[in-house]
């Protein structure tokens, strides 16, 4: 089953099922996050309750898309209570890429990475078997809800950003039930986009580079995924494809299970807030900057996965920083 979240024709805030073409209106909720709580506290899961509140009612999916009145299948009514976080080298295929991005530090060359390195551990340790913990992944933190972008709506980027690339991921969907419990309700297909320019300058400016917008969905796919699945970014400019490439993604193309990536984000207490939600980018196996691609304001992004149904689109535009070199003022 294929969740989304959407505003109907009056305003109002909808979850429905996606169905071919039509989208399935479910009643008596108009938030994923109420529709998964009520689903914990009924005791069923997240596709039971959805087929239990199924309305009957249809809204056109076409005409949604097209109409721009898609949302991110996943955020919660205070941004604040919404947490974006990712992990790094989690991909067999991104161990070049990621490997000459931080290569060259300071004009020298080193004989091994720290990437590298990260990339053997997870090798050798990321997948430990059902029950066992194994050694933790590179992790970062993106922001709250308000970096979340809705699929087909534009990415803003800083006016003191060097760069704008993509990078295209599963993410996993999570809400914290009522006992402090992580509960995955899903993945859908997400565009980490990121300042690869930042970040290759050295690797100690990767957090800084990771605090950007993001956006997931249209879809929220529910339950366990296919363990090798197939995906395709393209970047368009002025309507033309100016870059395209496949990528691989699920279980058997990563170095990490995913039990040991969720494991490592949800062991600190302090994540473990009741109602609180999670998306948590699982790691690009590729991205067009290692292909010395540049997007610029005005291109746009599409990420397919067919396993997760529609794909996500979203362009790119510059915004002014709204803080000043000498914004903070005395007490």
């Amino acid at each position: 089953m294929r969740l989304i979240q959407f505003i109907d024709r009056e305003g109002a805030r909808k979850v429905g099922i996606v169905d071919g073409s039509k989208i399935q209106v479910i009643s008596q909720v108009s938030r994923m996050r109420e529709l998964a709580l009520l689903a914990i506290r009924q005791g069923n899961g997240l596709e039971r309750q959805a087929q239990l509140l199924n309305s009957n009612q249809v809204e056109d999916y076409t005409a949604i898309l097209k109409e721009q009145r898609i949302l991110a299948p996943l955020d919660h009514e205070d941004p604040a209570h919404c947490r974006i976080a990712g992990a790094g080298a989690t991909h067999l295929s991104s161990t070049s890429t990621r490997d000459k991005m931080h290569r060259q530090i300071d004009g020298e060359e080193m004989t091994k990475t720290d990437t590298m390195r990260m990339f053997e551990w997870g090798m050798e340790g990321g997948r430990p078997g059902p029950g066992r913990v194994g050694v933790q992944s590179e992790w970062f933190y993106k922001g709250d809800g308000d970096i979340v972008v809705a699929p087909g709506q534009p990415l803003p980027c800083p006016d003191f950003a060097l760069d704008a690339g993509e990078e295209p991921e599963l993410v996993g969907l999570y809400v914290i039930d009522d006992e402090g419990c992580p509960r995955r309700l899903g993945f859908a297909i997400g565009n980490e986009f990121s300042d690869h320019v930042m970040e290759r300058r050295n690797y100690l400016y990767q957090a800084h580079s990771k605090l950007r917008y993001c956006s997931f969905g249209p879809e929220l796919r529910v339950g366990a995924l296919p363990a090798h699945m197939v995906g395709m970014t393209r970047i368009r400019r002025n309507g033309r494809v100016i870059w395209e490439q496949e990528f691989l993604c699920g279980q058997d193309n990563m170095c990490h299970q995913i039990e040991n990536l969720e494991y490592h984000h949800f062991k600190y207490n302090q994540v473990l807030r009741p109602g609180d939600v999670h998306a948590y980018f699982l790691g690009a196996a590729t991205l067009s900057f290692a292909y010395s691609v540049r997007t610029q304001p005005g291109d746009s992004f599409e990420i397919g996965i067919a396993e997760l149904g529609q794909p996500l689109v979203n362009g790119i535009v510059n915004v002014a920083t709204r803080f000043a070199i000498d914004g903070v003022k005395q007490m």
